[in-house]
């Protein structure tokens, strides 16, 4: 049988699918789709609200004691446009959608899906308030091992993290290739150990789902050693405010305050572990005022409330610490339920007067391809565009996981 010209709506629908799939931190993640933009086209700038979960505090007794639905959102903004241009001749047009796909669409879709990726894993910095590590009798981070991952996996059921449909665990190569040897001697099933020794990768384990994916960041924590400590009692909010710092903090350091205690986001009562606070900008040496999320959010005379956060609020000069070492280069390797974190697409106008162009959606995900021809080069061009924006909606549904580099 012949082959026939490939169409731009053919070639467009499988891009959309191979995009997709192409890369494991995308296909993990909650995408979503806005067709409020699918008539005239998205544009960057355009915002996206998203309506985060309700939280309600539980009554004792039988008086009434109605609360107020106090519904909070986010917003998210469509700020990045991507895109692959290319430039082929009609004779490669001319093949079997397979080939075509093989040769020409899946490297596109690869090289974008992860730069795309690359992007929303810079979001890890100040997208993810908690941290487990693994580390030495001098308390240098070292290698993770199976008590790291169920660790991982307590901090997202303190948070009330969903559970379906499965925690994801992405790991940077190396901590992939420690992590298999150190949990292939565990009494798991047989099959599952004699995959994670033909392929050398962790599939299923420990209440995860593992990938590997290159673009997972190295984190270099700030050079603070003294100083913090709160400036006056009953803080709460998003910002801090303490004594002056000698050293650094780095925007994504974590942090604790003596005395402040983490709560169960369902029951309101201590876990028993300090809060952990993500550091939401870079703070120079002498700074006083330190941006955290979570906010401070504590029991207002006693009693539980709504979105509380920790037990107490912070007693005065109660002392800010790192959760690790300063200056301490690690992997920032993530745990996370997937509706933490949202990618999500719109349509891009369609333009007149060109030669083709083509818009598909899948899964969450739209790209457009536009075909012209370009005079000065005799050659039909083509882009392939995507845009987007992400955001850490709930960071207190993610854990970093550290490993030293």
């Amino acid at each position: 049988m012949s082959n026939t010209i490939l169409t731009i709506d053919m070639i467009t629908r499988a891009a959309v699918s191979l995009f997709k799939n192409s890369n494991m931190f995308i296909k993990n993640i909650n995408t979503q789709y806005d067709n409020q933009f699918a008539v005239d086209g998205a544009k960057i700038g355009d915002t996206l609200r998203i309506r985060l979960p309700n939280d309600f505090v539980v009554r004792t007794g039988t008086a009434l004691s109605a609360q107020d639905t106090s519904e909070k959102y986010t917003s998210l903004a469509l700020q990045t446009q991507k895109g692959v241009d290319v430039a082929f001749s009609s004779a490669e047009r001319t093949l079997k959608l397979d080939d075509y796909s093989e040769r020409v669409l899946m490297p596109m879709m690869n090289n974008l899906a992860g730069g795309i990726a690359a992007d929303i894993m810079s979001g890890v910095e100040t997208g993810v308030c908690n941290f487990v590590s693994n580390v030495d009798g001098s308390g240098n981070i070292i290698n993770p091992t199976s008590d790291t991952v169920l660790s991982a996996g307590a901090y997202l059921s303190d948070n009330s993290a969903p559970t379906s449909p499965g925690w994801k665990s992405v790991l940077d190569p190396w901590t992939e290739a420690k992590l298999v040897n150190t949990l292939s001697g565990l009494f798991n099933p047989t099959p599952e150990i004699s995959q994670q020794y033909r392929t050398g990768k962790i599939k299923n384990a420990l209440g995860f789902d593992f990938f590997m994916d290159q673009t997972v960041i190295k984190h270099t924590t700030g050079s603070f050693s003294a100083g913090g400590a709160m400036s006056s009692a009953g803080q709460t909010g998003g910002t801090i405010t303490v004594s002056a710092l000698t050293g650094t903090l780095n925007k994504g350091d974590i942090i604790t305050i003596d005395g402040v205690y983490a709560v169960n986001r369902v029951t309101k009562l201590t876990t028993g572990k300090l809060r952990q606070f993500v550091v939401l900008a870079d703070v120079a040496s002498g700074g006083t005022s330190i941006s955290i999320y979570p906010e401070i959010v504590p029991p207002v005379n006693g009693n539980a409330v709504q979105y509380q956060t920790v037990d107490s609020s912070p007693a005065n000069a109660a002392q800010v610490r790192l959760v690790n070492k300063p200056s301490e280069i690690y992997r920032k390797n993530i745990s996370y339920a997937p509706e933490a974190i949202t990618l999500a697409t719109a349509d891009l106008v369609l333009p007149k007067g060109v030669h083709e162009a083509a818009r598909r959606e899948y899964d969450g995900i739209s790209i457009r391809m536009i075909t012209d021809y370009v005079i000065g080069t005799d050659q039909l061009a083509t882009r392939l565009d995507v845009i987007y924006g992400y955001k850490y909606i709930r960071p207190e549904w993610t854990v970093a996981t550290a490993d030293k580099i």
